[in-house]
């Protein structure tokens, strides 16, 4: 990742937005078995890297639930001005409003990266509600062969110059399929910061360092939770993720009580194993701790 700097007067005092959308690509599916998951994608992404598991899901019969974060899909002045609360907002929001709030059957959790950490967040929450999490390429630390700048970069995230900086997304973007990397690499090579007109298919091109301390703010948060956490996690993670190491889903594996919980290794993606090109086996894995969830309760019932 390169490092940009660029000095605008909206980044640095105008107020805090209270967040609206400009283009909305969340994704709502009804199913037919009495079950639903929550999808959750990652930071500066979109819905869109959770279509296929979506997809996958729904004609399996789960109803499917995707929001889209807050403040994303906006400029990216307005997206670096989020909290990482107003980022679970979004989640939380979706757990309480009518269609899931009303939802009978059991519900699962599913996120991406910090999606991965919100999703935890809400199933510890709503400990009656979800029956189990499964992380995907879980982010507490920016550790992965392709970050070596991010350690010394970090002390920045706690100085006012968080404003002004940025990281520009570079090959491999997360992905080891290289057809799908030459469609990010076509529009991410010559995007300029303010552009988003393909944001909602391809997410942001540049990571804002202010966001990269609001993760921080969750990390520590969440970290403190993690001994109280008893419900069933699931961690997937590519052995050669760009990104983050295996060392954060052995982190969390390490520090929550789960009776039920596994460690699940990719070999051939990197991090947004969600649109690699293991998904489908992303896909499976994750479908096939469910149903365990499912047997073990169905047990319990008995």
């Amino acid at each position: 990742m390169s490092v940009i700097f660029s000095f605008d007067k909206r980044n640095f005092f105008a107020p805090r937005p209270k967040g609206t959308s400009l283009e909305n690509t969340s994704i709502s599916l009804k199913g037919n078995n009495g079950c639903m998951i929550i999808l959750i994608h990652g930071l500066t992404g979109t819905p869109n890297e959770m279509k296929f598991l979506a997809t996958y899901f729904n004609k399996r019969g789960y109803s499917v639930i995707c929001p889209q974060l807050a403040n994303h899909g906006e400029e990216i002045w307005i997206l670096k001005r989020s909290k990482w609360q107003d980022f679970y907002k979004s989640v939380r929001d979706v757990m309480v409003s009518g269609e899931v709030a009303d939802f009978k059957g059991p519900i699962f959790a599913s996120g991406l990266s910090l999606g991965a950490l919100l999703a935890l967040l809400l199933a510890d929450e709503f400990k009656e509600r979800i029956c189990g999490v499964s992380c995907l390429a879980p982010t507490l630390f920016y550790d992965g062969w392709n970050t070596p700048m991010s350690k010394y970069l970090m002390p920045l995230a706690y100085t006012p110059i968080q404003y002004f900086l940025y990281f520009k997304e570079e090959p491999p973007y997360g992905i080891k399929n290289e057809a799908v990397q030459q469609r990010i690499h076509k529009y991410y090579n010559n995007v300029k910061l303010n552009d988003i007109g393909n944001v909602g298919q391809y997410g942001y091109p540049y990571f804002p360092v202010t966001l990269l301390h609001q993760l921080q703010l969750l990390v520590k948060y969440i970290i403190k939770k993690f001994p109280a956490m008893r419900f069933p996690v699931q961690l997937v993670q590519a052995k050669d993720d760009d990104m983050t190491s295996v060392k954060n889903s052995k982190f969390i594996y390490e520090r929550i009580s789960s009776e039920m919980k596994e460690i699940v290794l990719l070999y051939n993606s990197y991090h947004v194993v969600t649109a690699d090109q293991e998904r489908d086996v992303v896909a499976e894995k994750m479908e096939n701790f469910f149903i365990r969830i499912l047997a073990d309760k169905a047990k319990q019932n008995k």
